[in-house]
């Protein structure tokens, strides 16, 4: 009986192999990126066990009809014309993108989806399908407070999330 010998795989059959292998991987981890961009963020802010209280400065620090905005707590204290105050989360209600303040239009204005919202938080223009999350804001002894431990979700503006002195 005659044994036949093993052949062994050309240099070029090998490399076609590991071509293939290389474009399959690049396929999945195109993929995995565009699923990973589309999908809508975890709210990291929701449920921390340590709240985080923001010293936001003296009531008459802040303007009636004004928005400032503090970085460490990821907020804006908004004090509306009638010297309320609401301190809204920074993360637009769509996807999650950083919404600025823009002063000049007197409006929130994400640059992700295009999405407007009011001093208040209320949504303008869509497609954010909410109004922007309040974080507790509290008054004590002329000095504002900002609770940012949980975003506190809302559908919609109503007088009663305003906080007066």
């Amino acid at each position: 009986m005659a044994v036949e010998p093993v052949s062994d795989p050309s240099r070029r059959s090998f490399f076609s192999r590991v071509w293939v292998w290389l474009c399959g991987l690049l396929l999945l981890e195109g993929g995995w990126i565009t699923f990973s961009f589309l999908r809508p963020r975890k709210d990291a802010a929701g449920g921390s066990e340590d709240a985080a209280i923001v010293v936001a400065g003296p009531t008459e620090r802040f303007e009636p009809d004004s928005v400032t905005a503090f970085r460490e707590g990821k907020f804006y204290l908004v004090r509306l014309p009638d010297g309320g105050f609401l301190a809204l989360h920074r993360k637009c209600t769509h996807l999650g993108c950083t919404v600025p303040w823009i002063a000049q239009e007197h409006r929130f204005a994400c640059p992700c989806h295009a999405s407007v919202f009011d001093i208040r938080g209320e949504v303008l223009s869509p497609p954010a399908p909410r109004a922007l999350d309040l974080f507790a804001v509290r008054i004590e002894n002329g000095v504002v407070k900002v609770d940012t431990g949980r975003a506190i979700r809302r559908e919609s503006f109503e007088p009663g999330q305003v906080t007066r002195g």
